[in-house]
């Protein structure tokens, strides 16, 4: 375990909306143990050292340097973190992989080169493979010796996984599959040696299969030409005849599906953590051109616009950190209760991954945006020069586009996170009801206007606990009135994934300072205070807004004015002067020329 921290009774995933959490019970990065931080710091070196240098020749696409930097990497024990003893690797525990994600994120193309390798191109050999197949690629794939990649879309099933056209089909003498078909985007497909590719056999069973390069009847295509992430080698894979042998099939004939899907869960996690990465560098980067570029005889940091927005880019990195790690914990600490219960490796993570697949969608909708916005308002603050390749925002701008397309567009994961959530409380895993018919009773009672306790976060407390209220009441209303049709009705569906997104960032951002504050007094986290209280003063109107469109489409009349009264109650916050918080919490990155939180 990375910590000591015990907790009363492991929350379920999505039980956060529904039960209070506990501060002290919760993991935040000021947890990180001694060994985590040196790993994080070894992941900076090696991008100052090895990538950073020469991220031009990378976006160059020259031959055999990402292959190159993988291979040192794996060297240096960068690739083996996750991975059991066994096969070589260092056997750490979930948040230390996390943070390797992150701190590796702020690679540009070869973070995504890294990634890749290390989650989908090796992952799925690790937890569904023989021990035959693990013997012969995992050491391999470890090391860095050998590349993996991971061939899933195609050309007409992108979204929709399970419509892919590839076939595979027994050979006479039942020694081969033989493949057709082709794949495309796959990352580290023009130097990868081992490839996990899905395909059909029969036409109908969706199945995985290890095809090593050099496999008689696979070629490749040229190198896509991309926005961004340039320095990523993404081709198409082509399949003619392809004899893989029998021995090579991953997994079950017929079960490709879990293979695709619990690694997309873990995937969805590593690219919050890989954004995050990437979002404090550019703002480190922001910060120290407004504290250099001088208008008007002045640093544009002195300016009140431009403090804005550097507040607001910490602001929200420090929210989806704090987000992230607790979410991180969860699946490791879920991760260690089902080996002690005597399940295997391979299904423990997988099975840990999958009880938080609702948080891991929510993060990677979160963590994408994020990014997304920290390099843009980047790009704003370097003015003409951030439309400039000389300058790095510019770089981190188009490369960070394709994060909210690819684990799942956002849009996909929105729809994810309201659809396992009500299907998990169809099935009993999870008690809305009681709750939902709970804040509906309080909608028709008088409002609590509080008590005069005067403790520590209590007001805090009691509007996260009121976000909570707001979803349920408007997720309650939406399936009491659409029924079997809410499915069709996709933006109301969002809406609603958005308040949720909201009140899981508020309460992660609100544990973890009063964990801080608990621990060390108010002077130890002053300007974390004004972070955590600047964004649930904006979270509330966000909620607000997002509920008031998802009711709006489906309510009317009593029903509705009662629904927006609710979350007019629940959606009030206290006045804040966020003007001036914003300005301190800029002041103190400008001050250290850095994101600093």
């Amino acid at each position: 375990m990375s910590t000591e921290i015990t907790k009363t009774k492991l929350l379920k995933g999505g039980e956060w909306l529904i039960k209070e959490s506990v501060a002290q019970e919760t993991f935040t990065p000021e947890d990180f143990n001694e060994e985590q931080r040196m790993i994080g710091d070894m992941c900076t070196q090696y991008l100052d050292a090895e990538v950073y240098p020469i991220l031009d020749r990378i976006d160059n696409l020259e031959p055999g340097l990402m292959k190159s930097l993988l291979t040192k990497a794996g060297e240096q024990g960068l690739l083996s973190v996750s991975f059991p003893e066994e096969y070589g690797g260092l056997g750490k525990d979930f948040v230390t992989a996390t943070i390797v994600n992150e701190y590796l994120g702020a690679g540009h193309s070869f973070s995504v080169a890294i990634a890749a390798h290390t989650g989908i191109g090796t992952l799925p050999i690790l937890y569904f493979g023989t021990p035959e197949q693990k013997q012969k690629y995992i050491p391999k794939l470890i090391t860095g010796e050998w590349a993996g990649a991971y061939g899933l879309t195609e050309p007409n099933s992108g979204s929709d996984a399970l419509g892919a056209k590839t076939t595979a089909k027994l050979s006479d003498d039942g020694k081969y599959y033989i493949l057709n078909g082709q794949k495309c985007w796959i990352t580290n497909g023009g130097f990868a040696q081992v490839y996990t590719v899905f395909a059909k056999v029969d036409g109908d069973k969706f199945t995985g299969f290890i095809v090593e390069r050099g496999t008689e009847g696979f070629t490749q295509g040229p190198e896509e030409h991309k926005m961004g992430i340039k320095g990523s080698s993404t081709v198409q894979l082509y399949f003619q005849d392809c004899k893989v042998p029998v021995e090579n099939v991953l997994g079950e004939v017929g079960k490709g599906h879990k293979i695709a899907f619990n690694i997309l869960n873990i995937g969805r996690l590593k690219l919050a953590a890989a954004a995050l990465g990437g979002s404090k560098r550019a703002l480190t980067g922001t910060v120290d051109y407004a504290k250099t570029r001088e208008q008007f005889k002045q640093p544009i940091s002195n300016f009140g616009a431009i403090k804005h927005k550097l507040a607001e880019m910490a602001i929200r990195i420090y929210v989806g950190e704090s987000a992230l790690y607790r979410t991180a914990q969860w699946i490791d600490d879920k991760e260690h209760e089902l080996l002690n219960a005597g399940k295997p490796f391979n299904e423990s993570l997988l099975g840990a991954a999958e009880e938080y697949a609702i948080e891991c969608a929510m993060l990677k909708v979160f963590g994408s945006e994020v990014l997304d916005y920290v390099v843009d308002e980047g790009v704003q603050v370097h003015g003409g020069n951030g439309f400039s390749a000389e300058y790095n925002i510019s770089r981190a701008y188009r490369d960070s586009r394709i994060n909210r397309i690819y684990e799942g567009t956002n849009e996909i994961n929105r729809l994810l996170t309201l659809d396992m959530t009500l299907k998990r409380a169809m099935g009993g895993r999870l008690d809305l009801m009681g709750p939902a018919m709970s804040v509906q009773k309080e909608l028709m009672s008088i409002p609590d206007f509080g008590t005069d306790d005067e403790a520590p976060f209590t007001k805090e407390k009691k509007l996260i606990a009121n976000f909570k209220k707001a979803i349920l009441m408007t997720a309650g209303a939406a399936v009491q009135k659409l029924m079997m049709k809410i499915e069709n009705e996709q933006e109301v569906l969002m809406n609603i994934a958005d308040m949720a997104i909201e009140a899981f960032n508020a309460e992660s951002v609100l544990l973890r300072v009063m964990k801080k504050v608990e621990k060390n007094g108010d002077a130890a986290a002053p300007l974390e205070l004004l972070i955590m209280q600047t964004y649930l003063y904006d979270a509330a109107d966000r909620i607000n807004k997002s509920g008031k469109d998802a009711v709006n489409a489906f309510a009317s009349g009593d029903e509705l004015r009662m629904i927006l009264m609710g979350l007019k109650r629940f959606t009030k916050a206290e006045p804040f002067n966020s003007k001036d918080a914003r300005r301190k919490i800029a002041d103190k990155m400008i001050d250290e020329g850095r994101y600093c939180y």
